[in-house]
């Protein structure tokens, strides 16, 4: 019965052993020349000693959040494909409630913006946006009439 399990335990053993090894000739066989830089924690390429990076804006944590909402739903929705037919009407509500769930985040993140980034954006927004836009001026004021005076009127 133990005899079915000895190829593995073989295997760990010689992977264990072979990381030991490794490490052991490395240690005795590897030149020593500590410097500052060496010492220094490894940041990505960022230089120590330097002022924090810029900071990741909101949208692409958006984009991200969008990206892993229709990465779940994909893998949700490939164990359903394989047994839908015995899942049955059930299967196809709770699918559709799902669908819409996810389709709700989308809509909620594409509302905040997450897709409306660079140059293109910038240009848009000056370019659509008035300096002399008020509430005031751009909101139509419906109903008051004959009611009581307003602020405006007076």
């Amino acid at each position: 019965m133990l005899g079915q399990y000895l190829p593995i335990l073989a295997m760990v053993v010689l992977a264990v052993l072979f990381a030991a090894l490794s490490f052991g000739a490395s240690r005795l066989l590897a030149p020593r020349r500590p410097t500052v830089a060496k010492a220094a924690p490894y940041e990505c390429g960022i230089v120590p000693g330097q002022g924090n990076p810029e900071r990741f804006p909101v949208r692409f944590f958006l984009i991200a959040m969008i990206f892993i909402v229709f990465d779940i739903e994909i893998i949700f929705l490939y164990p359903w494909a394989t047994v839908f037919r015995q899942l049955g009407l059930f299967g196809l509500v709770a699918t559709t409630i799902f669908a819409f769930a996810v389709f709700e985040s989308f809509v909620y993140l594409i509302g905040n913006g997450a897709l409306d980034w660079g140059p293109a954006k910038r240009i848009m927004r000056h370019e659509l946006v008035s300096p002399n836009r008020t509430a005031g001026t751009t909101v139509r004021r419906v109903g008051y009439e004959g009611r009581y005076e307003t602020e405006d009127a007076a």
